[in-house]
């Protein structure tokens, strides 16, 4: 048996993560959301009556939530603490997904919001979220906390193919990966695997409601996509995702040189 504990299980890859580990009774998952009520009903609807799923409220935007979330945790795992803690909840906006830098400037007002709002949750968040619930970590057999990147935060991949895009959101991804290294450094001599993954291009239905100015900036992204990856063939489903995502997870280690480390999902810096 092992014990998640993992944020943004409301939709997406968060949801698919909940529902995959949790078909193994044996197994115990905490979602971590900012509407306990909603995601409940939809595990209730989805999933039918899962005693091994527990919801708690948490807001990546809001300590003393987290605070919270930390405290009730504690209560629903016990002694046996968390084997594997999953920084999977974000911010993304379409103000600068299809956009290149210098156009984003024309809007510095939402530019500033935007990366504001970026920052808070997919970075200090994390900060949180990982702080609050480390002590859960160091109780568990396992010791893997997992943060949820992209490709997007590799420079290489940036200059050499020249990915105007998603600044914003690229630039928090990055800090986090640093966050991801700074923990690494702190609790690696403690048996602790911390690490960060991109789990690739996935259909979320982040672009289903793009305008046609956006629409324009996301093919000329698939252009560089196909330049970098002639054998993409388009995001995977969820459920693939997941798949890879708990295949990486499992068989990552301090010892083959994971910590610290940001890489895709096939475990190497190949994003697609």
């Amino acid at each position: 048996m092992s014990v998640y504990a993992i944020t943004g299980v409301s939709s997406g890859i968060g949801f698919g993560l909940l529902k995959s580990i949790s078909e193994d009774p044996q197994n115990l998952v905490v979602g971590v959301v900012r509407n306990k009520a909603a995601v409940e009903q939809k595990v209730a609807t989805e999933l039918g009556k899962r005693s091994n799923v527990h919801i708690v409220r948490g807001d990546l935007t809001n300590y003393a939530s987290l605070k919270q979330a930390a405290a009730d945790t504690a209560k629903i795992v016990g002694e046996r603490g968390i084997d594997y803690l999953v920084g999977n909840g974000g911010f993304l906006t379409h103000f600068d997904a299809y956009s290149p830098i210098g156009e984003l400037g024309e809007e510095p007002e939402e530019l500033d919001d935007v990366a504001d709002k970026l920052f808070k949750t997919n970075v200090t968040g994390n900060i949180h979220f990982f702080n609050l619930f480390m002590p859960l970590v160091l109780k568990g057999k396992t010791k893997k906390v997992i943060a949820i990147s992209s490709g997007h935060a590799d420079l290489d991949w940036i200059n050499n193919f020249d990915i105007e895009n998603s600044a914003l959101y690229s630039a928090s991804k990055a800090a986090l990966n640093i966050i991801v290294a700074k923990f690494s450094a702190q609790y690696k001599k403690d048996g602790v695997l911390v690490f960060s993954m991109s789990p690739g291009v996935v259909e979320v239905g982040h672009t289903s409601d793009v305008n046609p100015k956006q629409t324009e900036g996301l093919m000329k992204f698939m252009g560089k996509i196909q330049a970098y990856a002639p054998h993409f063939k388009g995001p995977v489903t969820v459920e693939a995702a997941v798949q890879d995502i708990r295949s990486l997870w499992e068989r990552a280690s301090i010892e083959t040189g994971y910590a610290g480390a940001f890489v895709s999902q096939f475990g190497n810096r190949q994003w697609m």
